[in-house]
């Protein structure tokens, strides 16, 4: 018996032979390796038995030719498929991790199923030996078309158990749906997948598939975005989702809950709260002795060096790059405030700060660095439209 994942026979062993004379996935190099180009490959079509093997040796060429540069993909892999062969689909994935191989869904492409598992495997770099230590890197362009469901069993293989002994055919198939089962939360714990995600996606109905389309389904897989507009809220708004992801969103503040100031106002504003508590500056000597001077908070050019000097001495206070605003209210975990400082010509730049009594702290979830702008978007915004 074989499994089905997406709209092609699937198997779910290695030692199972896919069909005979049925054609392989597409894999193309669109660019070639050369000095500070990154190569790059289309891989389309159904995912069939074999694929992984012609993907590594290509991978294993292209190692041995290029030596990228330390932090960046050996290649970047443009993914459409409609799904294919489950075993495949995981096997590639770990092929994309294990030789750092980026990953991209673009604006009219579809990556269904075994394909979308492969797209998570997707690695710019590894920090040390340790597999698990990696810096994922797998785009999804605005447009595209991302989708995850259960696999199923393929009842018509050559290998089904024959109508005649039906109690075999029940114990046959329960052996090689758990086995698949486990292959792919494996495959999610491997890669640090979010297991709720997981099993959300394997306990939905065969037909109904799970695309990628809010900023909460981006951030759970840590899928970054190409070509996403800022939201069209005011600052004061994307302060507050910039906040509320924050803090996690266990307990998210409303726009009530939102005061803006100007950048001046701001390093006062903030350097008197530091005052408020000396025990939480994590530096001492004169920048502690300048902060108890209360005549230093006279002198504007005086706040603003000092603001500067207590930040670049490590204390967690945010860096000013536009308009602040100040989120309060925050009780999960103890009473904290949030500050935001908001650039309003780049979205992947701002600034964000928590404090809590006696201390400050950098946000505990913070969005992936090369596509921060995401958490200017509420959690549950449709900002890649379903198909």
């Amino acid at each position: 018996m074989k499994f089905r994942f997406g709209v092609t026979a699937v198997s779910a062993l290695l030692l199972w032979l896919g069909a005979p004379g049925v054609q392989a996935a597409d894999i193309e190099v669109r660019v070639a390796a050369a000095p500070g180009v990154t190569p790059l490959i289309r891989l389309s079509g159904p995912f069939r038995q074999g694929d992984a093997e012609a993907m590594r040796q290509l991978l294993g060429r292209l190692k041995n030719q290029t030596r990228p540069s330390p932090g960046t993909p050996l290649a970047t892999v443009e993914l459409s498929s409609l799904g294919g062969d489950l075993t495949e689909g995981l096997k590639i994935g770990y092929l994309f991790r294990d030789h750092n191989v980026a990953t991209v869904v673009r604006r009219k492409d579809i990556c269904l199923s075994a394909c979308a598992l492969a797209f998570l495997g997707g690695t710019a770099a590894h920090g040390s030996a340790d597999p698990t230590d990696r810096t994922p890197s797998h785009h999804l362009e605005i447009g595209g078309k991302l989708g995850f469901h259960a696999f199923y069993l393929n009842p018509n293989s050559a290998q089904a158990p024959t109508a005649t002994d039906p109690v075999q055919g029940r114990r046959q198939g329960f052996v090689e749906a758990r086995a698949a089962s486990t292959a792919v939360m494996f495959y999610a714990a491997e890669l640090g997948i979010d297991a709720r995600f997981v099993a959300a996606m394997m306990t939905k109905p065969q037909d109904e598939f799970a695309y990628v389309t809010t900023t909460a389904d981006f951030l759970t897989l840590k899928v970054c975005p190409i070509g996403l507009a800022r939201p069209a809220l005011s600052p004061a708004e994307q302060a507050l989702n910039i906040c509320n992801h924050a803090t996690g969103w266990a307990d998210p503040a409303g726009p009530a809950q939102v005061r803006s100031m100007t950048a001046r106002q701001a390093r006062r504003y903030l350097l008197e709260t530091l005052q408020q508590n000396m025990l939480s500056l994590e530096t001492k000597g004169a920048l502690s002795r300048q902060l108890a001077s209360y005549p230093v908070m006279r002198d504007e050019r005086a706040i603003d060096d000092l603001y500067a000097d207590l930040r670049a001495a490590g204390v967690r206070l945010p860096k000013i790059v536009g308009p602040v605003f100040e989120v309060s209210g925050y009780r999960s975990g103890g009473e904290a405030q949030c500050f935001v400082s908001l650039s309003l010509e780049d979205p992947d730049r701002y600034a964000v700060a928590i404090r809590r009594p006696g201390k400050w702290s950098h946000p505990q979830w913070s969005a992936p660095a090369d596509c921060r702008g995401l958490h200017l978007h509420d959690r549950d915004a449709a900002i890649n439209p379903r198909p």
